[in-house]
């Protein structure tokens, strides 16, 4: 059975973390025997010290690409297997953009952006003794903020940064259209890796001006909502 490494639920989903969503999301749909995992504790024995990874037949496989890579191989799952090579190019394409663009909008709002910063804190710091709960997330916020910086996303506006993820959220939304998913009537992986994304916009308990800008695009509301009563009853 496989196992998958989570950080654990967090803001309404099923893992604060879009990568560990991707990975779930997959193996639901993929129909695979598995069990989960919680706790950052798993961090230090994770083949690329990040979550999620999964252990399988006693391998450990980190990067929910190269864990999706692994199952579909082993599992025989072929959940693209409909699509075109052009799409499958569009795909690859389509993800990258998700995953290197509108990710960090999703990072920013979380860490950099001050009115969201403390439902955040009290997500992510909740097991933290409450004596040293302020210093910790104090100086993991700041080493956040710097690697934000180090990518670039946080050398912009809030303004501007609304706007990078804005012009993700429309692209995306011309692309869906009225379909059900992203490439017609069937699920692809590229669905999931949006699902994982977009979930953390439009179908988290909390508010925030990202969320806000992304509920203005209907298709991808109910794309997510239909994922989620289909998945995540």
């Amino acid at each position: 059975m496989v196992t998958l490494y989570s950080f654990g639920p967090g803001f309404g989903v099923m893992d604060a973390s879009p990568f560990v969503v991707k990975v779930d999301l997959y193996l639901r749909i993929a129909k695979l025997d598995y069990d989960v995992k919680a706790g950052t504790q798993y961090l230090k024995a994770s083949p690329k010290g990040k979550l999620p990874f999964i252990k399988d037949d006693n391998q450990d496989i980190g990067d929910s690409s190269f864990i999706i890579e692994y199952l579909d191989k082993k599992y025989d799952v072929n959940m693209d297997g409909f699509l075109t090579q052009e799409q499958k190019a569009m795909a690859h394409l389509f993800t990258k953009s998700v995953e290197e663009s509108l990710y960090w909008c999703l990072v920013y709002s979380r860490w950099a952006d001050d009115t969201v910063w403390e439902i955040s804190k009290a997500k992510f710091f909740a097991g933290v003794p409450f004596l040293v709960k302020g210093l910790a997330s104090s100086l993991i916020r700041k080493k956040v903020v710097k690697n934000l910086y180090g990518q670039g996303i946080s050398r912009h506006s809030h303004e501007e940064v609304l706007s990078i993820a804005d012009q993700t959220f429309n692209a995306l939304s011309s692309i869906l259209g009225d379909k059900d998913y992203f490439f017609g009537e069937k699920i692809s992986s590229f669905d999931v890796t949006a699902y994982s994304v977009l979930c953390q916009f439009l179908v988290v308990d909390y508010d925030s001006d990202f969320n806000r800008l992304a509920k203005k695009y209907d298709n991808l509301d109910a794309f997510c909502q239909r994922i989620k009563l289909l998945y995540y009853p």
